[in-house]
Parts: structure tokens; sequence; C-alpha cells
């Protein structure tokens, strides 16, 4: 049997694993500063053939892996993404049960492959070693939220109430047409107050015309993707924050600021995504947006701690 892990020995080690996408890194990311541990970050692609194979077979080897897979493996290994599944399994045994495996998110494999898998509500997967959530865990706490003040003070200058606006787009539930954009930009100018846009490259050219040109007369701040990202201070700033549907992602980050959250409705729509929007405006955390605002007060969501908490307990519990 392998010997206890506890986090307070000195040499303790952690590994972030996952598939070089920024949302499911930051996940893992995020558990581990909850943790108080510095992690070290590797983002791992499965060659071929292994790549093609479904990560039900477990056939890996440790070359299947870019970079290699080789030890010493971590005390603890956080995981994120279909890619990395394999991945995590093949450690946790060749490790010989020295590593505690935690996947974040529903793995779509047997829960006996994880020590500790953390899945969201909408999920619906359930279990002895699963610890459900609310939405998605994230980086974000009133620190980091300070400190994203405190690097762009220029948005305290803008007259309130501050709006920031997140957008998203396409996606595999979702469609953004021009004509949704050309009515969220109407709905937005009769806003009284001041907007913080962000889009992403999921937007498309086209929308982020549209978007510019029919804000162009509104006090509307817009970031044109040069210099530094300022997603952070616009959450730290904001009063209220406006996120497109289509974004898990940055509808989590919203929600653990404590902020009102609006959902911005989209063509399109899954079982899963409806699922999480249905569970946030369960909670009061957010609202669908529908061209007027409100305030209102909930408890922020702190899933990464939630995540933190659940995996202390269970190292404890093998001292």
């Amino acid at each position: 049997m392998a010997p206890p892990i506890t986090l307070n020995k000195k040499d303790f080690s952690c590994w972030v694993l996952t598939e070089n996408l920024a949302g499911t890194r930051n996940q893992c990311i995020g558990v581990a500063n909850a943790l108080d541990i510095a992690p070290s970050i590797i983002d791992v692609q499965l060659k071929e053939p292994w790549k093609s194979f479904s990560p039900h077979l477990g056939f890996e080897q440790s070359w299947s892996y870019a970079p290699k897979l080789e030890g010493p493996w971590p005390d603890l290994l956080l995981t994120c993404g279909r890619k990395s599944i394999a991945a995590a399994r093949f450690i946790k045994k060749t490790s010989g049960g020295k590593t505690f495996s935690v996947h974040i998110q529903d793995p779509k494999t047997s829960a006996k492959d994880f020590d500790l898998i953390a899945a969201a509500q909408h999920d619906r997967l359930r279990g002895d070693n699963v610890i459900v959530t609310t939405a998605a865990p994230n980086r974000i706490t009133p620190e980091k939220l300070e400190q994203a003040r405190a690097a762009f003070p220029q948005f305290g200058d803008l007259p309130g109430p501050r709006i920031a606006v997140l957008i998203g787009g396409k996606s595999k539930a979702y469609d953004m047409s021009a004509n949704t954009m050309r009515n969220l930009c109407a709905q937005l100018k009769s806003i009284d107050g001041s907007l913080m846009i962000t889009a992403s490259r999921r937007t498309g050219e086209g929308n982020e015309q549209i978007l510019r040109e029919g804000l162009k007369d509104a006090n509307a701040y817009i970031w044109d993707g040069e210099g530094e990202n300022p997603y952070l201070s616009l959450l730290a700033w904001a009063d209220t924050i406006l996120v497109t549907a289509d974004s898990a992602s940055m509808l989590s980050d919203a929600g653990t600021t404590g902020k009102p959250v609006y959902i911005i409705p989209l063509e399109g729509g899954g079982k899963r995504i409806n699922a999480l929007h249905q569970n946030l405006v369960n909670a009061h955390v957010a609202r669908m947006f529908e061209g007027a605002l409100e305030s209102w007060s909930y408890r922020p969501l702190n899933d990464a701690q939630a995540i933190a908490t659940e995996i202390k307990q269970r190292l404890n519990a093998q001292d």
C-alpha cells in the first residue's frame, strides 16, 4: 500500500495537467491556488494513434504523450478536459497509487479511475468520490480582484453604474448571428451607465464590427485586443456583469464576484448548458437579460475553495 499523502510535507508536489486550453487549465490552477500550492503545469498531447483512440481503452504508455510522461510522480494530480483523462489514469497506475488524482468535470469514464472527481451540478454525476459544485472552479479571489482594480485604475473614472459585458460567440451549442448582435447593441445602448466590453475570438470579426459600429455613440469601452487583457479588471470594477449564454467559464467567473449576473440569450442551447443556467438562476446568482437591469445580492460562488477543502479532508483521512 502506498504511504499516506499529506499537504504538510516540505516536498509535496502537484501537477496541473490539461490539454492546452486556458479554460480547463485555469480551473485546475484555481484549485491549486486555493490549496496554497504552486503546481507544475503540463500541457499534454496524445500522439497518434493513441490520439484517435477512446480514453476508455487504456492502451497508453509513457511515450504516447508529448511531452513524455515520466516520474517522479506528483503527490497530487489535477486534471481537466477529455484529453487529460488517459494521462491521469496512466499516472495513477504507474505511480502505484502514490498520486492522489483529482479530475475536474465529468470524465465520462469510470469514477473509480480517480480518487476524487469535481463535477458541476448540471453534470448529474454522483458517487462516494464525487464532489458536486455549482459551476466551474476558477482563479478569482477577492485579492485578485483588488489587484485587477489597481492594474486598470482608469475604469474607476467611468461614470457609474459600470456594466461589464463579456461576449463569447459561436460554440457547439450556440450560434451568434449578426441580427443577434444588432439586437444586443440596441439593448446595451438603452442602459444608463458605462459599458466595459470584451469579446472573444469566437465572436468573429463581423460581429465585432457590428458591435463597434452599433455602440460608437454610446459610453462604451471595447477592448481592442492590444496590450494587457483587462478581463479581470472589468469584473473587478463592474457593478453588474452581463455574459453571453455560451460561456460556462465566464458565467462561473462572474458568479464568483458576488455581483449581479445577467445571461445574454443566444440562438441555440443544449441540455448541459441550459441546466447550468437554471442552476445559476435557482441559486440567485444570475437572471436572464431582457434589456433592463436590477440589483440583488447572493453568496458568491467559491467552487475552487470547496474542491480544495474536500481534497484536504481526504488527504488528512489517509494519515
